[in-house]
């Protein structure tokens, strides 16, 4: 029995034997060659955008009278509707600028009581039928601009001392309210801040912005070498990288007619529509990245680039033939993603690709 157990434990070591060196043989002969399959699959040619997602409409909120932030009423990230106050500005004049208003007033009614007593005479004769209606008229214009511009020092010195008033039965106020139904993305200063106003001839103070969150659009540039193979409406996948599991659909928009210059590169600035958001809340300033899909082909066959050779123009691959020789055979190439290569002509599905080893750095 030990003599058969022996036996068979040398035959098993033989048959390894022969097996090991006849592989490594074969291996030695081949130099290491290996062999790819051609298979079928999907190939997309894409062009990179590089960008964040923005809000399409991003109002700036100003004022139209100098002072300081008294009351701030809303906080960044607040929903608000059309109307509702946003910030007090409490004025804040300057002595001579008060004291000018309160001087002006004065002013004013001095010289409307004039022509008010002036008037009253005036009016006193008419009814008596003693002056004519033409110098009655030219007294009584006289009268209403008298009292239009004592109206109108009055209610300058409430601006100035309150940031109150009322003009023809509607109420003027220093509290600014929205102009859209949004939400605050920045608040850009505190209680107490100064404010220079918005005028013809100066920006003014920004005092914070708002936008409709809900028309989010994806804006960033693209490579000259890829902007004349895009065109509007051309379907794009967008990548956020705080939110890697959702990708975001959307279609090009816009594309700008005129490059600038950024680190070298010439750029183009695009605008794409988001249609499709996913599950995630989207911010404004996220960064993104999008693949503008340029042309997409299903079912193709399929070889990677790094085993084709090209050369006076002509493409060629190594393949093993039915006798397992190694023979060189030209191909008619098609779409490419830099890793993959579409076949057209010359090769069938399930040929083998030889792949040479990399050659060692001596």
């Amino acid at each position: 029995m030990l003599k058969k157990i022996l036996l068979v434990s040398i035959i098993v070591i033989i048959v390894g034997a022969v097996l090991f060196f006849a592989i490594n043989g074969s291996a030695k002969k081949d130099g290491g060659l290996k062999t790819v399959k051609v298979e079928r699959g999907a190939i997309i040619d894409k062009a990179l955008a590089v960008g964040k997602i923005e809000p399409d409409k991003e109002i700036s909120i100003k004022s139209r009278i100098p002072g300081i932030v008294r009351k701030i009423y809303v906080d960044i990230g607040d929903e608000v509707k059309v109307g509702e106050p946003l910030i007090d500005v409490a004025p804040d004049p300057t002595p001579i600028e008060y004291a000018e208003a309160k001087r002006q007033v004065e002013i004013y009614q001095i010289a409307f009581d004039n022509t008010k007593r002036e008037f009253d005479r005036v009016q006193s004769l008419r009814d008596k039928q003693l002056i004519s209606h033409q110098e009655w008229e030219s007294k009584k214009a006289s009268h209403d601009e008298a009292e239009l511009r004592l109206e109108l020092a009055k209610e300058k010195l409430a601006l100035i001392e309150s940031g109150r008033t009322e003009i023809a039965e509607r109420k003027v106020d220093n509290t600014i309210r929205s102009t859209i139904n949004g939400t605050v993305l920045s608040k850009l200063v505190e209680e107490g801040d100064p404010v220079v106003p918005l005028t013809s001839y100066q920006a003014g103070t920004d005092l914070m912005t708002l936008a409709y969150m809900e028309d989010l659009v994806f804006k960033g540039t693209v490579d000259e070498i890829d902007v004349g193979k895009l065109s509007i409406g051309m379907p794009v996948d967008i990548k956020i990288g705080a939110i890697p599991n959702d990708t975001i659909k959307g279609n090009l928009h816009k594309i700008s007619p005129k490059a600038h210059k950024e680190e070298g590169s010439t750029l183009f600035d695009i605008e794409i529509n988001l249609t499709t958001i996913g599950q995630s809340f989207l911010r404004a300033g996220y960064s993104a990245n999008a693949d503008i899909i340029i042309t997409r082909k299903d079912s193709i066959l399929l070889v990677p680039e790094r085993l084709v050779k090209i050369a006076d123009s002509v493409s060629s691959v190594e393949i093993r033939d039915s006798l397992g020789s190694i023979v060189e055979k030209q191909i008619k190439t098609g779409l490419s993603d830099g890793i993959n290569l579409e076949v057209v002509e010359g090769l069938s599905e399930g040929d083998l690709i030889v792949e040479r080893p990399p050659k060692e750095i001596e």
